[in-house]
């Protein structure tokens, strides 16, 4: 079953060659530092080459790399999921070489932040790697990961679940202390949080002509918005993320609030099956959506971290319900008031959807001390809203309009005392 993998391995041998002759010109030239050692401490990982083959029975994955990586394997249940971690590493295959066959209905990868990156092989039923070794390549050029899964009963997979061992539970504790401050605001410097959605491992949306990802649109808005407030007299804006970096949204939500946010504002830029709708859209948090369009959306924003492979510890119902209701009885009304503040801002100038404040329970919404709204700048599966979102001129009105918003908020807030 597994001979074309092999025959394949020799043609990414030679596509490791070229990589490395590429490099060695390079270091010659006195373009990268000269030291070898250097570049092997501080370069990411090359997977260069990648294939898979099986069926619903037993499947392989092979992935190419331009040297021996190290990795760990992990299990993570509902859904069932395979997460394999690795140092820093550049995906340089197309992505149809790893495109989900046999027991893997989905798979993922990408950074995570800039020392790790993650492979997320979501299964069509309960999985074990009866295989997963890292092997020499032949010629000598490189390594490549072999990983070979197998059907199991969904009893053995819990017992995997329950008695594997992760080494990174620094992770799950989801610190944030790698993550840099923002300049330190002066005394009574209004503090906004921009946050710009997906990231890392989780692409987010993909537009319908270019192909671009969520995470790169949401990115360059949050960027031109948070430059655009810090020419405000009296505002402190930061950004949740600065680079292509995945953040689980209790970091983004707790980053906030460590920094003492008086605003947190999430971007976005969904899809949708109807292409024909298109506009803006800005949503606040409730426990009962108010239609099918803001529940889906939430249901879709909140798996985020199941996308990236994280082990998330689900809160007791009572518990969500008293954040909820927390959140409603002390942020809530002043989430709603920037959410209208924003429309008007919008109106004659931006395009909306039908009744564009919405709610539904987004979980990135969820600071109970903090307004927050989540803004679908637009819909990337709209041909016309993909065009705006990738123009850096309406791009730039965007963020002067939400500023202007921002500025009313405040001064509605300030002239309550607040």
């Amino acid at each position: 079953m597994f001979k074309r993998a092999r025959i394949a391995a020799k043609s990414a041998a030679r596509r490791s060659t070229f990589a490395r002759r590429v490099l060695a010109a390079l270091l010659a030239a006195s373009l990268l530092p000269a030291a070898a050692s250097s570049v092997e401490a501080r370069d990411p990982l090359l997977a260069y080459g990648a294939r898979i083959v099986g069926d619903d029975a037993r499947t392989r994955i092979v992935i190419d790399f331009d040297r021996e990586p190290r990795f760990s394997v992990h299990y993570i249940a509902n859904p069932e999921r395979i997460v394999v971690d690795l140092p820093a590493t550049a995906f340089g295959f197309p992505a149809k070489d790893l495109a989900a066959r046999g027991l893997f209905k989905d798979i993922r990868y990408g950074k995570m932040d800039e020392e790790s990156a993650r492979i997320v092989l979501t299964t069509a039923g309960p999985v074990k790697l009866a295989l997963a070794k890292v092997q020499a390549d032949e010629t000598g050029n490189g390594h490549r990961l072999v990983l070979d899964a197998e059907m199991i009963d969904k009893k053995a997979f819990a017992e995997l679940v329950k008695t594997q061992s992760w080494s990174d539970r620094a992770e799950a504790a989801q610190t944030t202390s790698a993550i840099p401050a923002p300049q330190k605001a002066a005394p009574g410097d209004f503090v906004i949080a921009v946050d710009a959605g997906h990231g890392g491992i989780d692409t987010g949306a993909i537009g319908v002509d270019t192909k671009t990802e969520e995470k790169q649109v949401t990115l360059a808005f949050a960027k031109a918005l948070t430059d655009r407030l810090n020419k405000e007299p009296g505002i402190k804006a930061f950004l949740t993320r600065e680079d292509d970096e995945f953040l689980s949204l209790s970091q983004r939500v707790l980053i906030a609030r460590q920094n003492h946010a008086g605003l947190f504002i999430s971007l976005h830029a969904d899809t949708l099956k109807q292409k024909d709708i298109r506009g803006a859209t800005v949503y606040t948090i409730s426990d009962k959506a108010s239609d099918k369009l803001a529940a889906d959306l939430a249901e879709r924003e909140n798996l985020s971290d199941q996308i990236a492979g994280k082990e998330t510890v689900a809160e007791p119902p009572e518990v969500a319900d008293i954040l909820l209701d927390l959140t409603r009885r002390e942020t809530q009304a002043f989430s709603i008031s920037l959410a209208e503040s924003v429309l008007n801002s919008f109106k004659d100038q931006v395009g909306t959807i039908n009744n564009p404040h919405r709610h539904a329970g987004f979980r990135v919404l969820q600071a109970p001390d903090v307004p927050s709204i989540l803004l679908e700048i637009g819909f990337l599966s709209n041909a016309e809203d993909e065009k705006l979102l990738l123009d850096e001129a309406w791009r730039g009105k965007i963020a002067g309009l939400l500023t202007d918003a921002v500025k009313r908020y405040r001064a509605a807030v300030m002239a309550n005392g607040g």
